[in-house]
């Protein structure tokens, strides 16, 4: 008896030290990048988090996690932003591929490229502790080059997963998270596979005020496979919200959301791809706060999220659910 009741209490504390991460490699996904500026999406995860920089000299802080597996260190982009204003310059990937984000280049359609967010716009709290969130306003933008360093090409299944908030959103184009053209350029249809949301319509017949989770498979954002809004589809206005897409690269693709402080996943839409866009043609670029050629008159807040090999399954994303649940966004 008391060997049983040592084996629960180890299950117990091992599935409550699982983060995002963890959760997907366990279910044989395993995360190709992974960004956050509020916590660490490994449980043993222990540092960057990001980069900000001071526009008094100009100089530059690396933003830690406080301990492994926990939250970001608050208090120290207060010391150093302290008597000024900062932005985030650096968003660092946690997995081992090093697919940091950088403040977009110039691209397709914006050949000014973009500019970097306010480091202080947003705090919240996570694990009961402050923490800073990205605050994406018109123009800002980050990108990273991933396709030769583990991000999805060409048919290649992947999913995608991000919390992010209701309350500050915009129809323009487009707050995306996910996969995207490698030269910022819109290479036609079937070269992005992104998560959109946004209160955007693209094909119109949308249900509600929105916003919505969408699929951004570049010229399109797409509530379904055949552009008509499905009955499943709902708006998201919460203060936090879970968005999850994921593709198989050849023939469906899903939409998941889900309040990021209560309840549940609701899948959104399961099926088919669009006529046009199988097999997909990702190129492994990874994009946050833009479209996939630069487009960047969106607006959206970025807490975290991250990116698969393979196509996750429910029990895997409700599991990811259940952990955002836990980290109790407040």
């Amino acid at each position: 008896m008391a060997l049983f009741v040592f084996f629960v209490l180890a299950l117990l504390v091992s599935i409550s030290t699982c983060a995002p991460c963890d959760i997907y490699a366990s279910g044989g996904t395993p995360c190709v990048c992974a960004h956050s500026t509020t916590r660490a999406l490994y449980s043993a995860y222990n540092g960057q988090l990001y980069e900000v920089q001071r526009a008094s000299d100009k100089a530059t802080d690396i933003i830690r996690t406080l301990s492994a597996g926990g939250a970001d260190n608050a208090s120290a982009q207060d010391a150093f932003c302290s008597g000024t204003s900062c932005t985030i310059t650096i968003i660092y990937d946690q997995s081992a591929n090093a697919n940091h984000l950088t403040v977009g280049t110039k691209g397709g359609y914006n050949p000014n490229g973009n500019t970097a967010s306010n480091a202080t716009a947003e705090s919240v709290t996570v694990h009961g502790t402050k923490v800073y969130s990205l605050y994406i306003k018109v123009g800002n933008g980050y990108f990273h080059d991933g396709s030769k360093s583990g991000i999805p090409t060409g048919s290649n299944p992947g999913g995608i997963y991000m919390v992010t908030s209701g309350t500050h959103v915009n129809s323009g184009c487009c707050f995306d998270y996910g996969n995207a053209e490698a030269n910022r350029d819109d290479n036609g249809n079937a070269h992005m596979s992104a998560i959109y949301f946004g209160t955007s319509c693209w094909f119109g017949g949308c249900q509600g005020g929105g916003p919505w989770v969408q699929a951004d498979l570049e010229n399109g954002l797409f509530p379904s496979g055949n552009k008509a809004w499905p009955s499943t589809q709902k708006s998201y206005p919460d203060k936090f919200v879970t968005a999850i897409l994921k593709n198989d690269g050849t023939t469906k693709f899903a939409l998941k959301g889900a309040n990021a402080q209560s309840g549940g996943l609701s899948t959104l839409y399961e099926g088919s791809l669009p006529s046009g866009y199988s097999p997909m043609k990702q190129e492994g670029g990874i994009i946050l706060g833009t479209g996939g050629d630069d487009s960047s008159s969106s607006q959206g807040t970025f807490y975290e999220g991250a990116m698969t090999r393979g196509y996750p399954s429910d029990a895997t994303e409700n599991s990811v659910q259940s952990d955002i649940l836990a980290a109790g966004y407040q």
